[in-house]
């Protein structure tokens, strides 16, 4: 559940810059001082910072998210991924919990996040020992792809190798090489497709998703869970998380 005030706790407003002449009249009626408020508006808009969390820690529990102590997520699960946070950009304090459980801490550190759009990633294994918890900063280009569908592709599987992402139809390779905790960006024509996972180089694939992406529109795919969940903390199979990035 995203906070509301979210914006309001991290967020300090700018007030708008004063014309020579205070109310002084332009042409169309307003006042100086007002054409230089909007414009300070609309460039502080553009240089906030938009954060997101995505919970992909297969064997970490339910969690909440504070930011400089105050929460800003809560009772985020498995595979959860929130909505973005509009923040001022700079150094937070971010803190994992348990859900409900602010002593059991998973994770506590200092973030920077700068001008832009970004996933913080909570990555890895509590209890397992194939990658240690951690939380990656991934940074989200949204913009417009055009004709084209953008996807971004983030290796969260603990115990797969380095992977390549291969259209099944073609062939051809999407994202090659990812080892955990890589990403890699592309952009394909609108459509549906079925995209194979396999070890880095290799001709079999250990797993293949269908998806279908439209036109001038951002995704993110998260592979997750187990290559063999029977031979993990718990059972959590291997999955291609496919999230539309939206503001």
């Amino acid at each position: 559940m995203v906070v509301g005030t979210v914006a309001g706790c991290m967020g300090q407003e700018s007030g708008g810059g004063s014309g020579d002449s205070e109310g002084q009249q332009n042409e169309t009626g307003g006042s100086g001082n007002d054409s230089m408020e909007n414009e300070s508006e609309g460039e502080q808009g553009s240089q906030m910072a938009m954060v997101r969390v995505a919970h992909l820690s297969p064997d970490a529990p339910n969690v909440d998210v504070y930011v400089d102590g105050e929460v800003v997520l809560e009772d985020v699960a498995y595979r959860d991924v929130s909505d973005y946070l509009e923040l001022q950009p700079g150094t937070y304090g971010v803190q994992i919990t348990a859900a409900g459980d602010q002593e059991t801490v998973v994770f506590d550190e200092d973030v920077e996040v700068q001008t832009g759009a970004f996933t913080l990633a909570a990555v890895g294994e509590i209890e397992g020992e194939s990658q240690p918890f951690d939380v990656l900063v991934v940074e989200d280009d949204l913009s417009d792809p055009g004709e084209n569908a953008r996807v971004t592709a983030l290796h969260a599987s603990p115990d797969a190798p380095e992977v390549d992402l291969v259209e099944a139809e073609s062939g051809d390779p999407l994202a090659a090489g990812l080892a955990f905790g890589d990403t890699a960006t592309f952009e394909v024509p609108e459509g549906s497709y079925t995209l194979e996972v396999r070890p880095a180089g290799g001709e079999e694939a250990v797993a293949e998703f269908d998806v279908e992406v439209a036109a001038g529109t951002v995704y993110s795919a998260f592979a997750v869970g187990y290559v063999e969940p029977a031979n993990a903390p718990v059972d959590a199979p291997f999955e291609l998380e496919v999230v539309e990035n939206t503001q």
